[in-house]
């Protein structure tokens, strides 16, 4: 973790507690540092940390507008080739957020629930599918039917070492749906047109999902 300060409208400085932090290691100017599950571009390198920018948009649709000076953000570089994958792939494009409805220790690990999902990623959540939480992959539990509520569990080291534990019920926490929902939805709801145009985007059906199409397209 790191503590976030504002330097201005759109540029944050991060703050690590050393400069061995293994965040720190090897950085370098352009490189790219998720904070809180958004994805940054290194401007500054600093002995301790590093200053990058965030524009407008990045800002609206994250909670690191609002997060406090010296408030604890998650931090995590960006994945190597040939490094080893220890959840789902996670790009740091943020697709929304959500509201930490509660967090309960019970028995091994704490489970989390999240309330009032924006649209945006709600549709991407599905029991036992992966998603993000300020930046933290996790596994959905439970969710409601429409996805703008859902649960998952937290191990205890990934909860020692994030930025959950310093949450409280109704804080806004960063969110990012799983990027395979994204182009399977992509991908069904453009139907190739007699004249060689893609439609406009719409919903897939049901009756345009069968298994006959899945398996013709490379998913089965």
């Amino acid at each position: 973790m790191g503590q976030l300060q504002h330097l201005g409208p759109y540029q944050l400085k991060i703050i690590c507690e050393s400069a061995s932090d293994p965040v720190l290691q090897g950085i370098a100017l352009g490189d790219s540092i998720a904070v809180d599950g958004v994805c940054l571009t290194v401007e500054k390198v600093l002995s301790k940390g590093f200053v990058a920018s965030a524009s407008p948009e990045t800002l609206s649709k994250s909670t690191l507008g609002a997060v406090l000076d010296n408030g604890r953000v998650n931090l995590e570089p960006s994945l190597r080739v040939g490094s080893k994958i220890g959840g789902h792939f996670v790009t740091g494009h943020v697709d929304g957020m959500g509201r930490l409805d509660k967090a309960e220790r019970i028995a091994n690990a704490w489970e989390i629930s999240v309330r009032d999902v924006s649209d945006r990623v709600s549709r991407y959540i599905v029991s036992k599918g992966s998603i993000a939480v300020n930046g933290i992959s996790l596994t959905v539990a439970e969710c409601s039917s429409s996805g703008d509520w859902f649960m998952a569990a937290v191990i205890p080291v990934t909860y020692a070492e994030t930025n959950l534990q310093y949450l409280s019920p109704g804080d806004w926490v960063n969110l990012e749906g799983d990027v395979l929902g994204k182009y399977v939805e992509k991908f069904a709801g453009h139907r190739p047109q007699p004249n060689g145009h893609q439609s406009d985007y719409s919903q897939p059906s049901q009756a345009s999902l069968s298994m006959g199409f899945l398996a013709d397209n490379g998913y089965l």
